[in-house]
C-alpha cells in the first residue's frame, strides 16, 4: 500500500503536486491513501481520484495511523522523525519539494530514497550524498484540480499563520470585517498585464525582487501588475511597501480557485527570485495556457522556460540593478505579437500528466522490485 503523508495546513504547490501524483497512481491502477492534517479543509475541494483515500490526523497521532500494511511511505517533504523511527518493513521515501541549498539537509538522512522535483533540487541532494532518484519528477500543469468559479472576485490577500500571535489575532478579526469590504469583479486594465499567481511566501522573495523592479516599472506606465494569491501579514505588508512607486497600477485579488481563468487575463506571468524555488508549477501552468513567463536567468527557471520561446529570462536584478529587466520591458512594449508558449509542444510535453505518469511508473517498478509494492 502506498501511504502519502502531507500534513500541510495551507494550500500551496506541494498540495497541487500531491493531487496529480494521486492521478498518476490512478492511471497506473494503484490505490493510495494520504495522511492529511485534520485542520486542512481544502482537501475536500480537490478532485481526487476515487481510489485515493484521505485520512485526517496530526503530527502527534501520525505513527498510530500507519500499519504494517503501509509498506511504502511517501512524504511530501522529509518524513517526520517519528516516522523514520518506526520499526517494521517500510520503505521510507520523500519528495523534495524544496531545494536544500542554503538549508539543513539532515532532515533527509534516514530515508531510503528522495525524489527531487527538478535538477536544481537534485544537485543539492547529491551534494550532501543523500539517496537521490536518478531523474527529476517535474510537475504537471493541472488546471482542473479545483472546483472552478466562473468569475474572478477579490478575496482576502491574507493567508493567516496560526503559529504567529499577530496573524492568529488578525485572522479572528478579519471574518467580521470582510462583509463590509468591497469585492469587485476583475476587469482587465488597458495596457500590458503582468501577473503574480502564487502564494506570497518568503521563499518567493517578492519584496526583495520588487524593491529592485518597482523603480524600473515606474518608468514604464504601460505595465500593470495584478497579484493573485495570499500570504501572511508580514509578507503582504513588505510587498505592498516596495510596490509603493507603482501603487496606482497594482491590485491584490487574493487566492483564486479558477487559475485557468486567471491566466486568461494575463499577458505575462512574473516569477519571484530563483534560488529558494524548487520548480515553479505556476510557470508550467502559465505556459500551458499560452502565457509567456518573465523570470531571472537562473535554475530552476532555466529548466522550465525556453528563453524567447515560452518566456523571457533576464539577468537577476541583484546583479545589474534591473538593467536587463528594463531592456526586456522595452522589448515587450515594441512587440507586434506576443510569443505563444503553446507552439513549443515538445517542451510542454515534459510537463504533461502522461509524462509524469511514465516517470512515476519507473519509480513504482523499482519499489516493486524492492518488494514493497
Amino acid at each position: 500500500m502506498i501511504t502519502q503523508i502531507n500534513l500541510q495546513t495551507h494550500f500551496g504547490g506541494g498540495e497541487v503536486y500531491t493531487n496529480f501524483l494521486c492521478q498518476a497512481f490512478n492511471n497506473l491502477q494503484i490505490p493510495t491513501k494520504i495522511l492529511v492534517h485534520q485542520q486542512a479543509d481544502f482537501w475536500g475541494d480537490l478532485n481526487l481520484p476515487s481510489n485515493t483515500k484521505l485520512i485526517r490526523t496530526n503530527l502527534d497521532s501520525l505513527t498510530g495511523a500507519i500499519s504494517d500494511k503501509d509498506t511504502w511511505l511517501l512524504g511530501h517533504g522529509a518524513l517526520p522523525s517519528s516516522i523514520l523511527r518506526i520499526k517494521g518493513r517500510h520503505l521510507k521515501t520523500a519528495i523534495a519539494h524544496m531545494p536544500i541549498q542554503g538549508r539543513n539537509p539532515e532532515s533527509y538522512r534516514g530515508h531510503d530514497m528522495v525524489f527531487p522535483v527538478s535538477t536544481w533540487v537534485k544537485q543539492g541532494l547529491e551534494e550532501y550524498s543523500l539517496p537521490t532518484w536518478r531523474s527529476p519528477l517535474y510537475g504537471v500543469a493541472n488546471l482542473t484540480m479545483l472546483k472552478n468559479n466562473l468569475i474572478i472576485k477579490r478575496t482576502s490577500k491574507y493567508d493567516w499563520d496560526d503559529r504567529k500571535v499577530r496573524d492568529l489575532l488578525f485572522g479572528k478579526i478579519e471574518p467580521f470585517i470582510q462583509p463590509f469590504l468591497s469585492k469587485p469583479k476583475f476587469i482587465k486594465k488597458p495596457g500590458i498585464t503582468l501577473g503574480i499567481v502564487s502564494r506570497i511566501t518568503p521563499i518567493k522573495q517578492f519584496p526583495l525582487l520588487f524593491s529592485l523592479l518597482s523603480k524600473i516599472l515606474s518608468k514604464h506606465p504601460k505595465f500593470n501588475l495584478e497579484i493573485f494569491g495570499s500570504g501572511g501579514y508580514a509578507s503582504v505588508r513588505d510587498l505592498k511597501k516596495v510596490l509603493y512607486p507603482i501603487r496606482d497600477r497594482v491590485r491584490f485579488w487574493g487566492h483564486q480557485s479558477n487559475v485557468s481563468l486567471v491566466y486568461k487575463q494575463l499577458d505575462y506571468l512574473i516569477t519571484g527570485l530563483p534560488e529558494k524555488e524548487a520548480l515553479g508549477l505556476n510557470i508550467i501552468e502559465a505556459q500551458t495556457c499560452g502565457v509567456p513567463v518573465l523570470a531571472p536567468n537562473a535554475p530552476p527557471f532555466t529548466e522550465t522556460i525556453m528563453d524567447n520561446h515560452t518566456g523571457f529570462l533576464y539577468t537577476d536584478p541583484r546583479i545589474d540593478n534591473g538593467e536587463s529587466f528594463d531592456q526586456l520591458l522595452k522589448k515587450i512594449s515594441s512587440l507586434t505579437k506576443r510569443i505563444d508558449p503553446t507552439t513549443e509542444v515538445d517542451h510542454l510535453n515534459k510537463f504533461s500528466l502522461e509524462s509524469f505518469t511514465h516517470r512515476i511508473g519507473l519509480i513504482t517498478n523499482w519499489v516493486e522490485k524492492e518488494g514493497y509494492l
